[in-house]
């Protein structure tokens, strides 16, 4: 299965039903975070990052703010440990860079922060609890051009 799939950015707009189905799947169902926080409104102002099977199958996301906060991002387990989540980073850090964004940073679930520092993200304060799982801020800083 390794590299069979692709992922792009979308506006929430043009993902919404294939995006709504992975976060519901990992965040709602696998790690039971209330879908009144999940669904917190502010996936219009997001651009989205979609994984896709080689079979047009959902497999993955995660969001970027205007802010540069990246957030909610999400493999199906059977496609995990795969390069999809590595893949949606590549694109979310590829659409920061391109936009000039001095710096962004994600609330990580402590389990992923070895994930993120493999983009060289740092970790910033204390542990604290979001949803009923505990996270870190961590922040990684962009080359400015």
């Amino acid at each position: 299965m390794s590299n069979s799939f692709t992922v792009s950015l979308v506006p929430w707009k043009d993902g919404e039903p294939l995006l709504k189905s992975i976060r519901e799947a990992v965040f709602i169902k696998e790690q039971n975070v209330p879908a009144e926080l999940e669904w917190d409104g502010l996936d219009e102002q997001c651009r989205h990052a979609l994984a896709l099977s080689h079979k047009g199958d959902a497999i993955g996301c995660g969001r970027m703010m205007a802010d540069g906060h990246i957030g909610r991002i999400s493999v199906l387990p059977q496609w995990r440990k795969q390069k999809v989540g590595t893949a949606i980073m590549e694109a979310l850090l590829n659409y920061a860079r391109s936009h000039d964004y001095k710096q962004v940073d994600v609330d990580a679930q402590t389990y992923a922060v070895p994930f993120y520092r493999k983009f060289d993200f740092v970790e910033e304060g204390e542990t604290f609890i979001d949803a009923g799982l505990p996270h870190i801020k961590m922040r990684l800083k962009l080359l400015s051009g």
